[in-house]
Formats: structure tokens, sequence, C-alpha cells
């Protein structure tokens, strides 16, 4: 099989999802397009800002839940397992789970004033379901955040000629969003403008790199990064939010047209094996490369996405199916073009005689995935970007941590408000600033201390927002009289992999000299939460169906 007619299949089928299941589920969660979004009805300013078209808003939720991570799974998965069950699980998993689980998280807010889906989880479940859940959910973004800003910075500090571009963005989309919104300029000709001096400064930074003259560059730039996570978590929308993931996205879309169009017309062969291993190093094909693929197929962080800011942002309910369901489809498209820049634009553990190249082992090894990713795109896109390719490459992958990690801070302040704030009544904790400063604060000391001892259970806890995020939305359509199987078989999927990996990862723990017994205590406490939830709606479901 040709790898333009692998690539072209997955997105046939990923268009065909959206095509034909989505609006299923559109029905079922009883989409009333004529009702007023919680943007309008709650208009103020700040947070709950209709978009002035359902492509900004898509731009923001696009950008938003992309961040790096359909770029580094699969790097890793096609390494360790193939690219095969890689493939396979993006397509199939994006089309029945991932996508599923945006829309149902965006549909379940929007009709409900715009609150996340943690704090829905009192309405559906009960109170203490809601403080469990919505503890856990702020603990994690407070990660998030941290190992944004702290990757972001090393990146930075590392590759001084992203500087430019990656910082220039947020003049950029200032200018672009005072012109769209206070001086009546349109859409198109906006974003024309705001791409083309996006591009402007990737060409400056390629020739004027930019280095932080101090002795630990990585650091400053992790605290530099978290303030201005602060600050635009609290800047209005359409100030900063809006036109910055606009732009973000068609930088991005535009990076995904070049990388698709350089496969058309390099027409390369795939020189990775369709499968490695079933087991390695890095666990067995199940459950780990199911969790190490992540946001490329479902996550549960995207739910806090659709619920924290896009929920907020809604011109009209119409829009929901576009923005949910095809945001997903369209990340997955990505992470198949990731696919495709390192099994066919690198070759596998050696070079043929007499050829020019990249050997992924060696590239991965010395270079790490956002290298690895950028010399396997720059290949792919020799014949139009020549050697900008591999620049780009990184500086989307920039453009994607920049957006994630402001997102990530607002959506933190949402839950920490709601959690701290109206649920434990903690004072001062309603202030919007006061919040922030408190995320930052708790940020900056993850990031510049040990975030890394915490880090290897983050892909698990991250899919296990995602399996609880589907129990609560089953509850909800059962209780709705909706076809609750649409999510609940999902649900059950993804609880027993996350579990699994969740109990490999304790073996592994508990098994290494010196013991990690914190990671091992964490991933106990996490299957401890999976389980109250799942119990808490069993019962739920039991007194109705007694009732």
């Amino acid at each position: 099989m040709t790898t333009i007619l692998l690539a072209a299949l997955s997105l046939l089928l990923l268009y065909l999802g959206y095509r034909y299941y989505s609006p299923v589920l559109a029905r079922q969660l009883g989409i009333d397009e004529a009702e007023e979004t919680p943007a309008v009805k709650q208009h103020d300013g700040v947070d709950f800002v209709p978009a002035k078209h359902w492509l900004i808003l898509f731009g923001h939720h696009f950008a938003s839940i992309a961040g790096a991570a359909p770029i580094i799974g699969p790097v890793i998965a096609c390494l360790y397992w193939g690219w095969l069950p890689a493939l396979a699980w993006i397509v199939f998993g994006s089309i029945f789970m991932g996508a599923v689980h945006d829309l149902a998280s965006l549909a379940i807010s929007a009709k409900n004033e715009g609150r996340s889906i943690a704090d829905l989880t009192e309405n559906i479940l009960d109170r203490n379901a809601k403080i469990v859940f919505s503890l856990f959910v702020f603990l994690t973004l407070i990660l998030i955040v941290a190992v944004f800003a702290a990757i972001a910075g090393q990146t930075l500090a590392n590759t001084p000629e992203v500087v430019l571009p990656t910082v220039g963005l947020i003049p950029v989309a200032s200018l672009v969003g005072w012109l769209m919104y206070h001086r009546g300029f349109s859409i198109p000709i906006s974003s024309v403008l705001g791409v083309l001096m996006l591009f402007g400064l990737i060409v400056l930074g390629y020739r004027y790199p930019v280095s932080l003259p101090v002795s630990n560059p990585a650091q400053w730039w992790t605290l530099i990064l978290i303030l201005y996570g602060m600050i635009a978590s609290v800047t209005p929308v359409t100030l900063l939010l809006q036109p910055r993931d606009h732009l973000a996205a068609l930088v991005l879309f535009a990076g995904m047209f070049f990388g698709f169009a350089g496969l058309l017309l390099s027409r390369p062969e795939l020189h990775a094996p369709p499968v490695v291993a079933f087991s390695t190093d890095q666990g067995w094909m199940f459950p780990m490369l199911f969790i190490t693929i992540g946001c490329g197929a479902v996550s549960g962080f995207h739910s806090l996405v659709a619920s924290g800011t896009t929920s907020k942002q809604l011109p009209t309910m119409k829009d929901i199916r576009a923005v949910g369901y095809g945001a997903m489809v369209t990340e997955s498209a990505l992470a198949v073009l990731a696919i495709v820049a390192v099994t066919a634009g690198l070759y596998w553990k050696e070079l043929p005689a007499g050829t020019h190249g990249y050997v992924y082992q060696e590239a991965f090894q010395k270079g790490g995935w956002i290298k690895t990713f950028g010399l396997g795109y720059g290949e792919l896109t020799k014949p139009l970007l020549g050697a900008f390719g591999a620049l780009i490459g990184i500086t989307m992958l920039k453009t994607f941590v920049m957006t994630t990690l402001d997102s990530a801070t607002r959506i933190t302040r949402y839950v920490g408000t709601e959690l701290l704030g109206e649920t434990f009544g903690i004072p001062g904790m309603k202030n919007k600033y006061a919040v922030t400063l408190v995320i930052g604060t708790l940020s900056a000391i993850l990031a510049l201390g040990n975030w890394k001892s915490i880090w290897p259970i983050f892909g698990s806890a991250n899919q296990l927002v995602a399996s609880v995020v589907f129990i609560v939305t089953s509850v909800w359509l059962f209780r709705k009289g909706g076809n609750w199987k649409l999510t609940a078989v999902p649900a059950v999927l993804m609880l027993i992999t996350t579990i699994s990996a969740l109990v490999v990862k304790t073996r592994e723990f508990l098994s290494a000299e010196p013991g990690k017994y914190l990671l091992a205590s964490i991933a106990l406490t996490l299957i401890a939460l999976a389980l109250y939830i799942l119990v808490q709606s069993l019962r739920i479901v039991r007194r109705r169906v007694a009732g």
C-alpha cells in the first residue's frame, strides 16, 4: 500500500465519520439550533463572548485541544509498536470515541449555562462526585500548565530561531483582533494580514535568532511563559484568545496543507515496518500504545476545553457539531500527517547506500520527538518549502504549545473558581485575579521543580478524565432518555484501557530501584477515583430504574 493511498484512506474515513455519525450524536444530545448559547445569554465582554464567526471559534478549539500531543504520541508509538496499530487507533478511536467525547462535552456544557463538565457532575451525579472529580481536574490542569511552560521554555532556549514567530504571535493576534472587532475589517482580510505577518516573522526568526543573555535561559523562558499565561487568561477573549487561536489554526492548516501536498509531490515510500513489536521496553502494545497516542484519538483534556472556553464563545447552537466533532477529526488528520512524516520522511535504522536523509532512531535519540517530527516534515515538504520545512514544522509545534498554555491557564481559573470559590467558599477565590495568582504560583513551583517525577502518570490521568466524562455523559443521556450506549460503550473500553495502564505503571513504580512510591500512590488514587465515579453512576441508574 502506497503512502498516499494510506493517508487518503485515513482522511476519507475521518470525513465519513463527521458526515454520517456526528448528526446521529447531535440528535441524541438534543441540540436545539434555535436555542440561545451561553455566550449570547451571559455576555460579559471577557469570558462569555460569541465569536464573530464559527470558524474563529473552530480555530480556538482546534488549536487548544491539539497541543503537541497528536504529534508526540504518534512519533513515539510508531517507533516502538509500529504505524499500523497507531494509525488504526487514531482513525477509529477518533470517529467512535474521541470526537464523541468532545461533541458531548461541548453540547452538555452549552445546554447548561457554559458550566464546566466537572462542575456539572454535581447535577448529574452528586456533590461528592463533583468535589472528587473537580479536585482531580484542577490538579491535572496545574500539571499541564507547568509542563507546557517548561517544555516550551526549553525549546525556546534550544531553538532560538522560533523565538520571534512564537513571541511575535501575541502582538500580531492583538492587532488582528482589534481590526476585526473594533475597526470592522472582514475576517478574510484580517486573516490574510495576520498570516502574512506571521510568515514574515518565521523568516526573520530564521535570520535573526534570539537568545536570552542569562545563565539559565530555559528557566527564564518558563517563568516568562507562565506570566504570559496568567495575563492572557484574564484578558478579554476578543483581544487575544480568539484572534490568536484563529491565526494559530491558520498556520497549522497551512502546515498540514504543505505536509499533504508535499506527500503528493515527493511520493515517498513507507520505510518503517507496520508492526515493530507487541512488547517493548515501553510496555505491551495494549494498553500502552492507546495511552501514548493520547490526543490523536481521545483525550480528557478536550472536555475541559470544550466545557471551559469553547462553550462560552459559541455564536449559535448549530455550530456545536462542526466545532466539537469537526475539530477532533481534524486533529486526528494532523496525527495521520505526523505518522506519514516520520515513517516515510525518515529512514528506518540506517541510511541506504548512496542516499541522503535522516534515520528515525538517530533523530529521536539525539533530538527527541520535536526534532524527529521536524526533520521528517522537512523531508516531506522539501519540494515546496526547501530548507524552511523543518523550521516551519517546529514552529507549528510552538504555536500549538503557546495556545494550549493560555487556554489551560484560563480553564484552570474557571475550575478553580467553581471549586475553591463556589464549592469550598474560600475567601477571595471567586476573584479571577486571585485565583490566577494561585495557579501561576503553583505552576511555577512545579515547572521549576521536579515535574518530571510526576509526568509519567499524566498520560493515564488524561485518559482517565475521558473515561469519567464518558460515564457522566452516559448518565446524563440515560436521564434524558437518549441512547446512552453511544457513550457507555466507549466509557467501558476507556476504563479497561486506563485502569490496565495504571496497574502496569503501578507495578513498574513499585519494582523500580529505588521504589517510586509517590507515583504508585498517585496511580492507585486514580484507580480509586475512576471506580468511585463508576459506582456512584451505577447507583443513580439503579435508583432511576427502580423508581
